[in-house]
This record gives C-alpha cells, sequence and structure tokens, in this order.
C-alpha cells in the first residue's frame, strides 16, 4: 500500500516537471512570434515529442494498461499532445519557404524526405514542407499502433508489450533530438539556440518518470528515461560550459558598437567644427585684400 502511494506522489511530481518541460518551449516560440522566423531552431524535437506524447497517451489508457494505473501518464501526455501541436503549427507559420541548407541534421533529413516526395535539385529548403513531411508519417505510426494494438492484441499485457515497445522507439528518439543542438553548441561555442530551462526540466521529468516507473516496475516507463537523465545531464553540462562564452562574446559586442557609436559621434561633431572654420579665414583674407 505504502509503495503505491509512494508511486503515485511521484507521479505527480512527474507530472508537474513534464508540465514545465513541455511549456518551456513557450519562450522560444514567443521569440519566434516577436521575430517572425525560426532561425536556426529546430522542428525534430516537437515532432518526436508530439509521437511520444500521443503514444504514452494511448499507453496509459484503460485500453492499454490495466485499469487506471497509469492514469497519470495518461494525463500529462494528453495535455503534451495540444502544446507540441500549437508549438509546430507556430513554427509552420513562421518557417520560411526558402532556407539556404546550413550543414546541420535537419538539412540531411530534409534531402532524404524531398528524394522520397519530391525530387528537386534546388538547393533552397522549404521548411514548412519539411516539417509537414515530417508530421504525416508520425500520425501515420500511431495510428497504425492503434488499431494493431486494438485488434490484433488481446490481453493487457500483449497490448502494453506492443505499445511500449513502440513508445520506447520513440522517447529515445526525443531525448536524443536534443543532441543535435548540442552538437551546434559544441561547433559554434554558443548556447543560444539550446535553451536552459527546456534542458532542466527534461533532466527532472527524466528522473522522476524513471522513480515512477521503477516503483511500478513497469520497464516500459522507466528504460526510455534510463537514457534521458544522462541526455539531460550533458546539455546541462554543457550549458554551463558554454555560457560562459556567450557571455564574453555580448560583453565584446557590446563594446565594440559603443566604440562605434562613440566614434561616430565624434564626426558628427567635428563636421560642423570644420565648416565653420571655412567663413572665417574669408573674412580674414577679405580684410587683407582690403588693406592692399
Amino acid at each position: 500500500m505504502v509503495p503505491n502511494t509512494v508511486r503515485v506522489e511521484v507521479g505527480i511530481l512527474g507530472n508537474a516537471a513534464s508540465m514545465l518541460l513541455y511549456t518551456a518551449p513557450i519562450l522560444t516560440f514567443r521569440r519566434v512570434v516577436k521575430k517572425g522566423n525560426v532561425e536556426e531552431f529546430s522542428c525534430v524535437p516537437y515532432i518526436l515529442a508530439l509521437f511520444n506524447c500521443l503514444l504514452y497517451t494511448w499507453y496509459g489508457l484503460p485500453v492499454v494498461s490495466s485499469g487506471w494505473e497509469n492514469l497519470p501518464v495518461a494525463t500529462i501526455n494528453g495535455v503534451g499532445i495540444l502544446l507540441e501541436i500549437s508549438f509546430i503549427g507556430i513554427y509552420v507559420w513562421f518557417a520560411p519557404a526558402e532556407k539556404k541548407p546550413s550543414g546541420c541534421a535537419d538539412d540531411a533529413l530534409y534531402i532524404f524526405f524531398r528524394s522520397l516526395f519530391r525530387p528537386d535539385p534546388d538547393d533552397l529548403f522549404d521548411l514548412q514542407r519539411f516539417a509537414l513531411q515530417l508530421v504525416l508519417p508520425v500520425l501515420a505510426l500511431f495510428g497504425l499502433t492503434t488499431t494493431l494494438s486494438s485488434f490484433m492484441a488481446h490481453t493487457h499485457r500483449m497490448r502494453k508489450v506492443f505499445v511500449g515497445s513502440v513508445g520506447l522507439v520513440a522517447s529515445i528518439s526525443m531525448y536524443s533530438s536534443p543532441m543535435v543542438a548540442a552538437k551546434r553548441v559544441i561547433a559554434t561555442k554558443s548556447v543560444e539556440f539550446m535553451p536552459f530551462y527546456l534542458s532542466l526540466f527534461s533532466f527532472l521529468s527524466s528522473a522522476l518518470w524513471m522513480i515512477y516507473g521503477l516503483l511500478g516496475r513497469d520497464f516500459f516507463i522507466a528504460s526510455p528515461n534510463f537514457i534521458g537523465v544522462p541526455m539531460g545531464m550533458i546539455q546541462l553540462l554543457l550549458y554551463c560550459i558554454y555560457r560562459r562564452g556567450d557571455g564574453a562574446a555580448a560583453e565584446a559586442e557590446v563594446r565594440v558598437h559603443g566604440a562605434a557609436a562613440d566614434e561616430e559621434k565624434g564626426l558628427k561633431v567635428a563636421v560642423p567644427m570644420a565648416v565653420q572654420v571655412q567663413p572665417q579665414e574669408t573674412a580674414a583674407s577679405t580684410r587683407v585684400k582690403q588693406n592692399v
């Protein structure tokens, strides 16, 4: 009785941490809306998070689990579905129709999907189409998973094994996707496109859901979070290492802009003084001529 109570409490804490994780990108997309451009942000983590939320919402429902034993899993992932759909919609709205390749992992994925759906020798990327081409297979795979688990698996155990196996792959992919941003952080020595709160709440959420899965002896909840915990730690470590570089770069940029502003101000003051000298010299020369 006591372990079950503890498990429920850990599940509530996991819900709170996951809510913070799912809402953390609000700051990122506020910036996207303000600037009217997705810049170098990737849509892949949000699409993989949507797939993960869809699967684990289904996993937590009584159709797959026994009764409401995994109610916390179903509720928080149901909220996650709504948030991730909103983020993806904003991304598609503000993504440029044409973008030059920058050598990131998104470009490689785009080339793959472009070769499948619409071979085009053009070097410009259509990020809107790219995001939609990633969402469609995710929805199709989720639909296939729900159909097979409903009609082919006749016991809760079989359904949990089948849906949990697919969810395991989705969770590992979701926790690994921010490593694309981590690679960019190492290359650019800047944490601008790896939000701190996303990394922090990812670590906390993974740790709590790992404990929740271990208490309930649920392999399909605990195991993906064994990977999520070290992934979150790596991101936090990178943030601590490279955020100082961002601060130094910002300070240097401020100094450069300040020096440029001072120089420009000096020029604006100097020019009128030079102009005022001209008439004085002319008047003096006129008096000399008159004396002569």
